[in-house]
């Protein structure tokens, strides 16, 4: 196989699992939205608020946020100074980006991940509760969504290092 069949290959299959996790996670919102107006009309209306609508809403938007994020930067999302990139050619954007990728993004995603990771494996020892409200939720699994997350973001960085590198080699984004 040639480089730019086994970039094409690997991107497109990376590329449709952040689409797939990008889409089950934006139902999030979805659940998120009607915790919340559950918990307005209970308390508005009947004055009878609940107990866990904080804990929810913010494990919810918490885990939205981390598990995303790849989905963010498969459609470049992030935050990027568009405009002097956007006056490169594509070689130019594939060395930048391919450095980027190399020197920056990989070892930063690393050592997050590493240190969430060990982050996360505590709380499940501890089978870690929330102590914000009198519900006190188990929040070990919501933990769990930081190291996922990084891991989805370093996944994609592998697509989008593949495609940088191929705009640098050929000239043209894959």
């Amino acid at each position: 196989m040639t480089f730019p069949t086994i970039v094409r290959t690997t991107t497109r299959a990376i590329d449709t699992f952040t689409l797939w996790t990008g889409r089950v996670v934006a139902w999030f919102a979805v659940v998120l939205m009607f915790a919340i107006v559950y918990h307005v009309i209970l308390r508005y209306g009947f004055e009878a608020p609940t107990i866990w609508a904080y804990d929810i809403t913010y494990m919810l938007y918490g885990s939205m946020f981390m598990l995303g994020s790849a989905y963010c930067l498969l459609k470049g999302g992030h935050v990027r100074t568009d405009f002097l990139y956007n006056r490169w050619s594509p070689r130019t954007q594939g060395v930048v980006d391919t450095i980027a990728y190399v020197v920056l993004f990989f070892p930063a995603m690393y050592l997050f991940f590493d240190a969430s990771y060990i982050y996360a494996e505590r709380s499940w020892e501890q089978l870690e509760r929330g102590f914000y409200s009198p519900w006190a939720p188990p929040i070990y699994p919501f933990k769990t969504a930081i190291p996922l997350g990084i891991a989805f973001m370093i996944l994609q960085g592998v697509s989008e290092l593949l495609k940088s590198l191929h705009a640098a080699v050929y000239g043209r984004w894959p």
